[in-house]
């Protein structure tokens, strides 16, 4: 029956599955839902996802929805075992670890703190303290992912979904205007991100749409 996304382009949620399923070689129709779309609030989207957001996906009789947990889906269903997605235990909980952090953490001390507050809320109602602290507190993130990235990736040598997971948070975040650190090993390793096709169809996409009046 072949894979439906319910979600609009410029959702960074959706961002994130979209990239996961061009790195797997994967063709999935997309369905603009969510945002000026609309849609999320009907019986039949409430049936898919009681929370009312996108992403959801929908694969033959399964439909599930939570962006990170369609990507391990994918990964573990339509992925070679690799190191995308390792097959061991082991490997995969490292690949885990620091795909869980960029979902609960880094992608959290970004959208709300920084995005919503400098793209989606108008000028004159802007926090310029709360947005500063929000900009500091997100430094603090990036120092930990400039430590890990010993290598060309999160997980060294190879590509995985903890890649998709950060990654696509950093788009945006060298984009948007506010002040931010130099920092070469995060640049360099966005840089290696940006030569990626699915990054470039998926995840660097303008999100003037979202932004509020005034903004």
């Amino acid at each position: 029956m072949g894979l439906t996304v319910y979600g609009r382009a410029t959702s960074s949620n959706v961002q994130m599955v979209m990239w996961g399923l061009a790195e797997l070689g994967l063709a999935a129709e997309r369905l603009d839902y969510g945002h000026v779309y609309g849609g999320v609030d009907t019986p039949e989207f409430l049936a898919m996802n009681p929370n009312g957001r996108v992403p959801v996906l929908k694969d033959g009789d399964l439909v599930m929805f939570e962006s990170a947990a369609i990507l391990r889906y994918l990964a573990a269903r339509y992925g070679d075992g690799g190191a995308f997605w390792p097959a061991d235990p082991v490997a995969r909980a490292r690949v885990d670890t620091w795909a869980e952090w960029g979902k609960a953490t880094f992608a959290n001390a970004f959208t709300l703190p920084i995005f919503w507050s400098r793209v989606r809320t108008p000028a004159a109602r802007r926090d310029e303290a709360a947005l500063a602290r929000g900009i500091a507190g997100f430094e603090e993130m990036l120092d930990i992912l400039e430590g890990q990235l010993s290598g060309p990736f999160v997980i060294g040598d190879a590509f995985s979904v903890a890649d998709i997971v950060i990654g696509h948070v950093l788009f945006r975040w060298f984009d948007i205007d506010v002040p931010r650190r130099p920092r070469p090993v995060v640049e360099a390793y966005h840089a290696r991100l940006c030569d990626r096709p699915g990054y470039r169809e998926h995840v660097m996409i303008s999100y003037e749409a979202l932004r509020a009046e005034g903004a």
